[in-house]
């Protein structure tokens, strides 16, 4: 399912996987949220509840989309965290990769001063 996720000025398309996590996400939309960064990472609470699931992770690449279990979270990774090595993006714990965003994910660096994230179907 295609997404738009917009901060700001900025928009960018996403795609989001068919797993059951990235399922109840599309079946929440359209989501407004105030979010959060965590080094390059931005970071909000979505009404969903998901455990772990087969997609999760505990290193992503750049552009994916996570889905935090611990948090409630909605996560958009586009650079290192506190907790990453040199060429590794590591979030705070393991996230469900529920998607990926389309072109180039570091714009997200341009907002991070914004207030406010809307996740709508795109």
């Amino acid at each position: 399912m295609r997404i738009r996720i917009t901060i700001g000025k900025l928009s960018v398309d996403a795609e989001l996987n068919d797993t059951p996590t990235a399922r109840k996400i599309a079946a929440a939309l359209p989501i407004k949220s105030s979010f959060s960064t965590w080094g390059d990472e931005i970071y909000f609470p979505i009404p969903v509840s998901s455990p772990l699931d087969e997609s999760a992770k505990e290193v992503v690449e750049l552009g994916d989309l996570g889905y935090w279990p611990v948090g409630k979270a909605f996560c958009i990774f586009f650079g290192p965290t506190p907790m990453s090595s040199p060429g590794e993006i590591v979030p705070a714990s393991a996230v469900n990769i529920v998607g990926k965003t389309l072109g180039d994910p570091t714009r997200f660096k341009e907002v991070m001063q914004e207030r406010e994230v809307l996740i709508e179907a795109g």
